[in-house]
């Protein structure tokens, strides 16, 4: 049976009723000055909400990060210890990483406080340990804005879901690659996209943590927990990157209905658990060909309340900020969440589903027939082939889909086809998501 915990509010607040008002609002500390820490500040102080208030900033050379529309009150700080030593009922964490911000974290928890934080990453690889040492101590870790920015969709699985047994999710959890992909369906290429992201701040100056899906494997995982109910060690998921797609690809899509977007799914009832990362060939007729720019979308399937769709804007300092300070308010109020068990598990199996495959070649009779041999070996069955007209012989491409088959089956026929000579570049096998 679930068992439900009690809010993180400080003893001499814990009296208070929904028809008390509190004592005193709770003592908020930020970890963290930049987009996102920024806009939580901005929201604590323009809209002043009821039971929290903004009393220490901590950031590197804080100097350079003061702003004058904070209250004087404000204590601003470049000593972790000293705000972590202060008199703050919760830290809000929104450096992001492993470390220092694990060390941070872990620190205020041991000191009885609560937490507050956006870091998926943290959560991803110690968010277990780290509730089991938030409930000893007791203080409470919230991490409504690790995944999907504004969308509140873990509070909706702690919450609106709770009562139902989620068997399948997939979702568009990666802004970063969510622009880059729908500007690409538009017929820009992936290295002009990227720099534009860059340019506009989605991307980092390194953006391999979000184009080589290693954000949304971080995301999906912690999904995986609190949905599926089994605890996967994120690394046991093996993201495929984005950095391989071109505009071509889209216009092949276009022609069998579909589009490309990084998509993350798992799926789990009894038994093994699937899960993967990657791009992916999703139906027009999808909602999550429906995304556009930095929007995230999660599907969630139950067994009992069948699909539930989660959307909007996943990125930005706003949307997330949004579910920080949401997190916040739950703690001053004395919102209780259920406790959702999870049992630890490992990836053991894989999706059976129809592949796309993408090939340039210099054309010669009998390529197709050698194609289709490495396939029958593997009993895969071709679904179609497809060839645009215009490209040259020395140049060509073409699309064969083939029927729903094991990822690891068509990974040994292609290791066959990559042996043939006429091959100008590795194919290209992108899932379809039916």
């Amino acid at each position: 049976m679930s068992e439900v915990h009690g809010s993180a509010v400080p003893s001499e607040l814990s009296s208070a009723t929904p028809e008390s008002p509190l004592q005193r609002p709770l003592r908020i500390a930020l970890f963290g000055f930049g987009t996102v820490g920024s806009s939580v500040a901005r929201i604590l102080v323009e809209s002043r909400p009821n039971g929290v208030e903004l009393t220490h900033v901590f950031n590197r050379n804080v100097a350079r990060k003061k702003a004058d529309w904070v209250p004087s009150g404000v204590v601003w700080s470049e000593d972790a210890d000293a705000v972590l030593a202060s008199d703050a009922d919760v830290i809000v964490e929104l450096a992001g990483g492993l470390d220092p911000a694990g060390n941070w974290v872990r620190r205020a928890l041991e000191a009885g406080k609560s937490v507050v934080t956006a870091n998926k990453k943290l959560i991803a690889y110690h968010g277990v340990e780290l509730e089991k040492l938030a409930a000893e101590r007791g203080g409470h870790l919230k991490y409504g804005a690790a995944v999907a920015g504004g969308i509140p969709v873990i509070p909706g699985l702690e919450q609106g879901l709770a009562g139902d047994r989620i068997e399948r999710i997939e979702g568009i959890l990666n802004g970063t690659c969510n622009f880059i992909l729908s500007k690409m369906e538009k017929g820009a290429e992936y290295a002009d996209v990227l720099a534009e992201a860059q340019k506009l701040g989605y991307a980092e100056a390194d953006p391999t943590e979000d184009v080589g899906g290693f954000d949304a494997r971080a995301k999906l995982s912690i999904l995986m927990r609190l949905a599926l109910r089994v605890q996967i060690h994120p690394d046991e998921i093996t993201p495929r990157p984005i950095t391989t797609i071109t505009a071509m690809d889209f216009s092949y899509a276009k022609d069998l209905g579909c589009t490309i977007r990084q998509v993350a799914r798992a799926e789990w009832a009894q038994g093994p658990v699937a899960a993967t990362v990657g791009p992916m060939l999703v139906d027009l007729n999808s909602p999550l060909a429906w995304s556009r720019g930095t929007e995230n979308m999660v599907i969630m399937s139950g067994r009992y309340g069948g699909d539930v769709v989660f959307s909007g804007h996943g990125a930005g300092g706003h949307p997330t900020a949004v579910a920080v300070v949401s997190d916040l308010l739950a703690l001053a109020h004395g919102s209780r969440r259920v406790a959702i068990p999870a049992a630890p598990a490992k990836v053991g199996v894989e999706f059976e589903v129809p592949h796309y495959i993408r090939f340039l070649v210099n054309d010669r009779p009998g390529i197709v027939a050698a194609i289709t041999a490495a396939l029958a070996r593997e009993n895969i069955n071709i679904r179609a082939i497809v060839q645009k007209p215009g490209f040259p012989a020395d140049a060509l491409p073409f699309v064969v889909t083939v029927e729903p088959c094991r990822s690891s089956a068509l990974q040994r026929a292609l290791t066959s086809i990559k042996t043939m000579d006429c091959l100008l570049v590795e194919p290209l096998d992108l899932q379809m998501l039916e």
